[in-house]
């Protein structure tokens, strides 16, 4: 759907020879509405291009995989996900724990091997890997597209994609795929080390994803870095769009802060609970009301817990009155979940300053300061 996923593609296919030195490996997700996209030919690239791929039409049981990885780094490349990663089928749990898992350099699986007399011995298992997944739709939970970069792919109704002939075209690709893997063993310790520049808001999971494919850009020059750039910040955008479109899966306690935030009356410094809650009825009835999965009304009970297991925000008296919250107890949640624009302060709650740095570096900011960052994408 767009010319820059093909350079996506091409940083995530030579990222497989260098994921050790990365630390972590983005999960690349093949997504396509309907059948004829081109998901499978692209595997069948991928395979001739990647690091020790592996072919994965279905995964029969966590433990076969993790035996498997365990013989060796291998790039797993798994089609038809929609499938075979069905979350209604039995064992698919265990496996997507694992290809999870596994992102990070360091992951294990214990698995039960013979020993000796019999017995039974527990093997710690590396589930590190690379791994791409093809399917239409496929309904992959949360966490597991939170660890994931995903390209769209759309039928070519009009002919104009040349055409896989792997009889004509494997033998160049076979040779660029040895090229390429030639190359990484040349930049090896240029990625290990490299520390790039990441966009501002590429923190968390975000620079997780994208950081290995920014310091192999990097290490490539020329148009490169530039172009993980534009992917970084393709991304942030599109996140955020999700958010506004409420696709987006927001947890309630978020929910329940922003609607706080909506309903706490101008130059008010103190609200009594019940008033709290009356206002948060009103304005979110589907939420907090009757019509809620509850059932019920919000209640002070179910609004303190979630506010102090969420957020350790307490109530509390302003004087003789009846307890309520005051303002300033929400100011830090506020600012770290970006719901208030970012304030003055001297960066003893752990929040960045504004004059460029944070409660944790001097200025100029760092290159990459989680702080630094999430502070630039809060003003």
């Amino acid at each position: 759907m767009d010319d820059l996923d093909l350079d996506l593609l091409t940083l995530w296919t030579a990222h497989t020879h260098l994921a050790f030195e990365t630390y972590s490996t983005p999960r690349l997700i093949l997504d396509s509405s309907m059948p004829g996209s081109g998901k499978t030919t692209t595997l069948e690239h991928c395979s001739r291009l990647c690091f020790a791929p592996i072919q994965a039409a279905s995964l029969s049981s966590p433990a076969l995989l993790a035996r498997m990885l365990h013989q060796g780094m291998r790039t797993i490349l798994i089609d038809e996900v929609d499938r075979s990663l069905d979350p209604k089928k039995q064992g698919v749990e265990d496996l997507i724990a694992i290809l999870n898992s596994g992102y990070k350099r360091g992951a294990t699986r214990p698995v039960l091997t013979p020993g000796k007399g019999g017995e039974w011995d527990v093997t710690e298992m590396s589930t590190f890997s690379p791994v791409a997944m093809a399917g239409n739709a496929p309904h992959l939970p949360e966490d597991t597209r939170s660890r994931s970069i995903r390209v769209l792919l759309m039928p070519d109704l009009d002919g104009k994609v040349e055409s896989s002939d792997w009889e004509e075209i494997e033998p160049e690709a076979e040779d660029l795929g040895a090229r390429l893997a030639e190359a990484a063993d040349q930049i090896r310790e240029e990625v290990r080390t490299a520390r790039p520049p990441l966009p501002a808001g590429c923190v968390g999971r975000t620079k997780e994803r994208w950081y290995p494919l920014k310091r192999v850009a990097a290490a490539a020059g020329g148009r490169w870095p530039g172009i993980a750039d534009q992917l970084i910040e393709r991304d942030i955008e599109e996140q955020q769009m999700d958010r506004e479109d409420g696709m987006t899966n927001v947890p309630p306690a978020v929910v329940l802060l922003r609607d706080i935030h909506q309903v706490w009356p101008t130059g008010s410094t103190f609200v009594p609970t019940a008033e709290l809650i009356t206002e948060l009825i009103h304005h979110n009835p589907a939420m907090w009301g009757q019509g809620s999965s509850f059932g019920r009304d919000l209640t002070v009970q179910r609004l303190g817990r979630m506010l102090v297991q969420a957020f350790k925000i307490h109530s509390a008296r302003q004087g003789d009155s009846k307890r309520g919250y005051h303002r300033a107890a929400f100011d830090v949640a506020f600012r770290r979940l970006r719901i208030t624009p970012h304030i003055q302060t001297d960066g003893t709650d752990g929040t960045g300053r504004t004059d460029g740095g944070c409660s944790l570096h001097p200025t100029p900011q760092p290159a990459a300061c989680y702080t630094c960052a999430l502070t630039e994408g809060a003003a």
